[in-house]
């Protein structure tokens, strides 16, 4: 009777910790913030900070590779807890969901060469813009940031299918400069050899009504006590260097 008891306490238990178990959706298909080896592992920056939040908030978690368009209807299920996947905090978004605060942030950013780069601050910028051809890609957030607020000042927006296509053209000189996402251009056009000679201009693009409040963890509407540890969580790997190591692994600039 008494190891029939025990045995008894022993599932309960084991039910209580699994049960605090967290299950975090992530994409894996967006270098280098997910994506799956060989081995079909996943890694990433979403994935390492993903683990050092669960560890800083000695929660033991799984992490649920699920297609972009299925993470916010996984989430709002109770299918996965969360979900830290490069989502922007947009108001759209919101209706469905609740957000930490950032974990990074995805701001809209000029490219273009080093030596006009270093000339453009926020306090010239509409004088420095002034007859420059700005690249975009179509139909994006820096498109229509592009198009409601700098078409007065550029003196022309060339679109393009892709950001590539916006590379090659600043490299050969048909564009001036090119507004995009700053993670996007910086492992995938300013670290590479096609990059060199080019960099960011100071002012960083962040309006909310275009860019959201920054990359964040999604957790079910009304969830704050979990939002609120991740919250806690973010903080104090900032605090004690994890996130920039993490960071470091993966960008030459801290995009905190």
């Amino acid at each position: 009777m008494k190891s029939l008891l025990l045995a008894i306490l022993a599932a309960l238990l084991g039910s209580a910790l699994a049960a605090d178990d967290l299950r975090i959706g992530v994409e894996g298909e967006y270098p280098p913030f997910s994506e799956v080896n060989t081995e079909g592992e996943l890694f990433g920056f979403d994935i390492d900070i993903a683990n050092a939040l669960c560890e800083q908030m000695n929660r033991e978690c799984e992490l649920v590779q699920i297609s972009w368009d299925g993470l916010i209807p996984a989430l709002k299920t109770g299918k996965i807890d969360a979900i830290v996947a490069s989502m922007t905090a947009t108001e759209e978004r919101k209706k469905s969901v609740d957000f930490t605060e950032k974990y990074y942030d995805s701001n809209g950013r000029l490219v273009l060469r080093s030596d006009k780069a270093g000339m453009i601050n926020d306090d010239n910028l509409s004088e420095s813009l002034s007859g420059k051809v700005l690249g975009v890609q179509r139909a994006t957030t820096h498109d229509s940031y592009a198009t409601n607020e700098l078409a007065d000042v550029v003196g022309e927006i060339k679109r393009y299918n892709s950001q590539d296509e916006a590379n090659l053209d600043l490299v050969a000189g048909r564009i001036d400069m090119t507004l995009a996402d700053q993670v996007a251009m910086l492992t995938g056009f300013l670290d590479t050899e096609m990059g060199e000679g080019y960099n960011f201009a100071a002012p960083a693009f962040d309006d909310t009504q275009y860019y959201g409040e920054g990359v964040s963890i999604a957790v079910r509407k009304g969830d704050d006590g979990l939002r609120e540890a991740f919250n806690q969580a973010i903080l104090d790997i900032r605090d004690s260097g994890v996130y920039q190591t993490i960071n470091d692994q993966y960008f030459s600039e801290d995009i905190y």
